[in-house]
């Protein structure tokens, strides 16, 4: 038969954990002790109080200094001959709002007022200021594509002669530079250079009436020469524009741009 084991017995009272608070305390104190003593013996003299470093007084940073803007060589150097001009608000074809003091134009839908004697009924505007001699730059901002830069002499049309709402270019007397969405294209007498497009929209003119050279300049995102025309350049000059509806031109100004004396520039009457 088998046996039944038998319940262990009733267990003692237990005995509490005795805590030698002062014991534990001090070992520890001796064990940090003999540490602190090693570590002097390899940085310095034992038992030597270590010295408070004396940084000085404590200053607030001051304001950044402004980052100076980056202009390439060639820029600057056209920017010797800088011209601030101005659109003549008379020329000007009557769906054109000048603003700005008439450095930025805008072609709206809405007509800006009646025909007058001198508008351009061509879909174009013309500067106040004309070149007789000199060396001249300036630059102008287009808000997008489809949009003409030029030059042109005193006698170019303002009638509009069959479907085409420009003539920059398109005879003798005027050269230009038309703004595609994806080409350039390069106009004088009638003939058209094709050109690869530009990505940015801020654009330099640079007329040197003694070389007889007119050069036109991307500068965004870098400043490059995009096309040059060379003549004979025998009458007096004036910066002229083509933009399409929706378009708007902004002539761009540097501080402290003067015409030099002389006959270089005249003002149209």
């Amino acid at each position: 038969e088998s046996q039944l084991l038998q319940p262990p017995g009733p267990l003692g009272p237990l005995t509490p954990l005795q805590w030698d608070e002062d014991q534990q305390l001090g070992d520890l104190k001796q064990l940090l002790s003999r540490l602190c003593g090693l570590l002097l013996e390899e940085g310095g003299h034992p038992g030597a109080p270590a010295k408070p470093v004396d940084l000085g007084p404590m200053e607030a940073p001051g304001p950044l200094a402004p980052v100076p803007s980056t202009v390439c060589p060639l820029r600057r150097k056209l920017w010797q001959n800088y011209r601030n001009l101005t659109f003549d608000p008379i020329s000007a074809n009557r769906h054109f709002y000048l603003s700005r003091q008439d450095q930025q134009v805008k072609h709206c839908r809405q007509s800006q007022g009646p025909g007058r004697p001198g508008r351009f009924e061509l879909w174009q505007v013309q500067c106040t200021q004309s070149f007789q001699a000199g060396h001249h730059y300036w630059e102008v901002r287009a808000s997008d594509h489809s949009v003409t830069l030029g030059v042109s002499y005193p006698q170019l049309s303002r009638c509009r002669v069959g479907p085409h709402t420009d003539n920059i270019g398109r005879g003798p007397c005027s050269w230009g530079l038309c703004v595609q969405g994806d080409s350039l294209q390069a106009w004088h007498n009638g003939q058209a250079q094709r050109l690869p497009g530009v990505s940015g929209r801020l654009l330099g003119m640079d007329l040197d009436l003694a070389s007889g050279c007119l050069t036109f300049y991307s500068l965004e995102p870098q400043t490059q020469p995009l096309y040059t025309f060379h003549a004979l350049f025998n009458q007096p000059l004036t910066p002229v524009f083509w933009l399409l509806e929706g378009r708007t031109l902004t002539l761009c100004h540097q501080p402290g741009a003067v015409f030099p004396p002389g006959p270089q520039e005249g003002v149209l009457s």
